[in-house]
């Protein structure tokens, strides 16, 4: 951020956006609670400002024939396979990066780094009061609350969602 030391003032700020870029999966948005719980407890008027974004790397990359299309979810894939057609659906080709660590430094700079193309979204406090909230639940030393999220949120669990 360029700014140093416990006198934290926002105009002395180098950096307009502080960008969080974790990976598309599950492991990722675990990451991105963590994260936003820490800037929302500790640095609440960086992201009251507007200066905390996240990143959107993609979760897939379709090859069909020389085309290269990048989806950031399993909605956007299946919404992108139809456009394609039954047959060149068919012969397509997918890559699932697990992690930013698994893409190619060009696909990188394609996908989620050039501020030409990259999609960045804006955290709102309210994004982060619900991220806090999460944390608290999942991490906190009460039991029941854990078991209640778990239990309220496991029906929507994906088994694609799962790293294993």
């Amino acid at each position: 951020m360029g700014v140093k030391g416990a006198d934290f003032d926002l105009s002395s700020l180098r950096y307009h956006k502080v960008i969080i870029m974790t990976d598309a999966d599950v492991d990722g948005a675990h990451i991105r609670v963590l994260l936003l719980t820490f800037f929302y407890r500790y640095q609440r008027h960086l992201i009251e400002q507007g200066y905390v974004y996240v990143a959107c790397p993609p979760l897939y990359k379709i090859t069909s024939g020389k085309k290269v299309e990048y989806v950031y979810d399993e909605k956007a894939k299946e919404e992108y396979l139809k456009t394609l057609g039954e047959a060149a659906a068919a012969k397509a080709t997918f890559q699932r990066f697990k992690g930013l660590g698994e893409m190619m430094p060009q696909q990188l700079w394609e996908t989620t780094m050039d501020p030409e193309v990259r999609t960045l979204m804006q955290v709102k406090v309210e994004d982060c009061a619900r991220a806090d909230q999460v944390f608290s639940v999942l991490m906190g030393d009460q039991v029941a609350p854990r078991r209640d999220f778990i239990s309220r949120n496991a029906e929507s669990l994906e088994l694609n969602d799962l790293d294993f």
